[in-house]
């Protein structure tokens, strides 16, 4: 759906899809397998059921990576606001604040949905470590949401294209660096959490998904 031609970006969001596409799959199989004695047509209810469970579960955490925004907008008193705006001609909406922020603010106001991305995954995968072969779709929608928004969002910064809104743009602002570099910060959570989802004994990956979470929080600091 991105149009990015920056072949980084190509990459990621290929990636993200077979992700995405993966868990949803794993999710649809796990609802399969539970109904398989029961009649045809209680099989199609009940993956049918799964699969809308597993997209609420991806809409809560839209709502939660936007929450994380307004939670920060609130404390700061940086006054949101919803604004239209369009990504190559494909509208949607974002949520803005006042300008003229220090650049702290900021950056926590852009990060804060990451960081909410971030530590559900790690409660996800802490709590839910073989997630992948338990039927929970409602937490594989949040698990695919979180990974599919990192991975975008990462894609459009390596691209440096989108709405001046968009997040990554406003921490590279906030940090005074190059938009790919911190597509880089965002991206690699999302990378190392896909890693553990499909390997949950892969200790390189548990502690390099916690260690690059925590350069995003440490960065407040700079």
């Amino acid at each position: 759906m991105l149009h990015i031609t920056a072949p980084a970006g190509v990459r990621a969001v290929v990636f993200v899809l077979q992700i995405v596409s993966a868990i949803a799959f794993t999710a649809g199989l796990a609802a399969a397998q539970d109904v398989a004695t029961q009649p045809a047509t209680q099989d199609v209810r009940s993956t049918a059921s799964s699969a809308g469970i597993f997209l609420l579960g991806a809409g809560t955490a839209l709502a939660a990576h936007e929450g994380g925004h307004l939670l920060f907008d609130a404390i700061f008193d940086a006054q949101p606001s919803i604004m239209k705006v369009s990504f190559h001609g494909i509208p949607f909406f974002a949520i803005t604040h006042e300008s003229g922020l220090s650049d702290r603010k900021e950056y926590v106001i852009d990060t804060a949905g990451f960081w909410v991305q971030e530590s559900t995954n790690e409660w996800l995968l802490h709590r839910h470590p073989d997630l992948r072969h338990e039927h929970e779709p409602y937490l594989k929608g949040l698990f695919a949401f979180n990974v599919l928004a990192s991975v975008a969002y990462a894609s459009a910064a390596f691209a440096q294209t989108g709405p001046v809104e968009r997040d990554t743009y406003g921490m590279a602002q906030a940090l005074h660096w190059k938009e790919p570099a911190v597509g880089v910060l965002v991206l690699l959570p999302a990378v190392f959490d896909a890693v553990r989802y499909y390997h949950p004994d892969a200790a390189w990956a548990v502690w390099g998904s916690r260690a690059s979470k925590l350069a995003g929080v440490v960065l407040v600091f700079k």
